[in-house]
């Protein structure tokens, strides 16, 4: 019976402020690679694993998050912490999974995945795609992107949309999409570096730094003296508020992630709330389980216009499972540019 050793990352306790590394613990375990009793159907080699922001809602003493599904649900400290990603078929009972094929699913933030029955896992055809892609644009983060710009912000063609965060995993997919529907874009992010990365490459009519405004709500309003019509946003706090303030009536806002939050309370958003009834503004929250209904469609057209050129998947990726910690973090800083993914094996 051969057995591997088994390097994982978890929390040393609940994380309720901004993670640090000291937060985090490397273990290691011994696992057996052959299948007895129930409580394993899988095990797989982990190739490719996503690092996202909203693990630290998970990491905290309680979120509301927590409960509202069960992708969200408590990091228990000293356990695997699991995640999106790539792996390979090591040993499988289950009659769809042989070994050696490639899977996509939850897997964890380590070298090996134990995984019990039910989980999700699905075979992974590439379709002549690098395998980061099917974590990042062809992945959640993609469905998130699609579901909601298409379906959230239900856009028309020449209207006015605003992306926060632009250069990051959601934000670039989102800002692509709009301009192929035929809206005009304006993307923000944190550095002159990704300014030039999403008017050069990724095709945004217009885009700026965040960090060198004084005033957020007057920033807006020169990129869009008549207002906006769409705000996709991914960072809450005072960027919500200065985009609210620029809606033109009827106008929409997709919540989909509210990252300057995460690491507390002081920076939550406090709206004027006069604004939202009077230009009858719509603020819907979502996720990307909200549509799986539309995963065929999303995956067909992203897959057509990554082929085509039409749309750039941008992988951020970091290597081996000592540097999750690291990547993570780097999250709440702004390090990344695009989606980040940390590399366990080679393919």
């Amino acid at each position: 019976m051969e057995a591997v050793n088994n390097k994982f990352v978890a929390v040393k306790g609940h994380i309720n402020g901004a993670p640090a590394e000291s937060d985090f613990e490397i273990k290691s375990e011994t696992i057996f690679l052959s299948l007895k009793g129930k409580e394993v159907e899988v095990i797989i080699k982990n190739l490719y694993v996503s690092v996202d922001p909203y693990q630290l809602n998970r990491m905290k003493t309680q979120s509301s998050s927590q409960a509202a599904i069960s992708f969200a649900t408590a990091i228990t400290p000293g356990h695997a912490i699991d995640t999106y990603g790539v792996g390979r078929v090591v040993v499988s009972e289950r009659a769809d999974l042989e070994k050696g094929e490639l899977v996509v699913g939850l897997l964890t933030w380590g070298e090996y995945t134990l995984a019990e029955p039910g989980r999700l896992l699905n075979k992974l055809d590439p379709m002549g795609q690098d395998l980061p892609h099917h974590v990042g644009a062809l992945g959640f983060s993609g469905l998130t992107a699609y579901g909601g710009f298409y379906k959230v912000c239900k856009p028309k063609k020449g209207e006015s949309v605003f992306v926060s965060a632009a250069s990051g995993s959601v934000g670039s997919l989102v800002g692509q999409y709009a301009k192929l529907f035929g809206c005009r874009v304006v993307g923000c992010a944190g550095s002159q570096k990704k300014v030039e990365l999403l008017k050069e490459k990724l095709g945004f009519d217009d885009a700026f730094n965040y960090k060198e405004e004084t005033d957020l709500k007057s920033a807006l309003k020169r990129y869009f003296p008549d207002g906006m019509d769409i705000y996709f946003d991914n960072v809450g706090g005072k960027m919500l508020e200065a985009a609210v303030a620029n809606m033109k009536q009827f106008g929409r806002v997709a919540m989909c992630g509210v990252i300057s939050e995460y690491t507390g309370s002081s920076k939550r958003a406090a709206l004027d709330m006069l604004d939202v009834v009077y230009k009858r503004i719509t603020i819907q929250g979502f996720l990307a389980a909200d549509y799986m209904k539309c995963y065929a469609d999303f995956m067909k057209t992203t897959t057509d216009h990554l082929r085509a050129g039409k749309i750039h998947s941008l992988c951020d990726i970091s290597h081996g499972v000592d540097s999750i910690p690291r990547a993570f973090i780097g999250l709440f800083s702004g390090d990344n540019i695009g989606k980040k993914i940390v590399q366990i094996a080679d393919q």
